[in-house]
């Protein structure tokens, strides 16, 4: 449960730099948070695997 409370406080440190980009038409931000996306998508992938090697045991 603890990798989902910190996807969560990922997510939500992001606002910001979403708000920035989206809002503002900040370009560093959108680089930010392009960033981060990609950071979050190797962090979902951890949970997949952690939750298959659970599943499987």
């Amino acid at each position: 449960m603890s990798k989902f409370n910190e996807l969560k406080s990922f997510v939500n440190d992001l606002e910001d730099d979403f708000s920035k980009f989206f809002d503002k038409g900040n370009k560093a931000a959108g680089t930010r948070v392009r960033k981060a996306m990609q950071d979050l998508k190797a962090m979902a992938q951890d949970v997949r695997v952690q939750v298959q090697e659970m599943k499987n045991k």
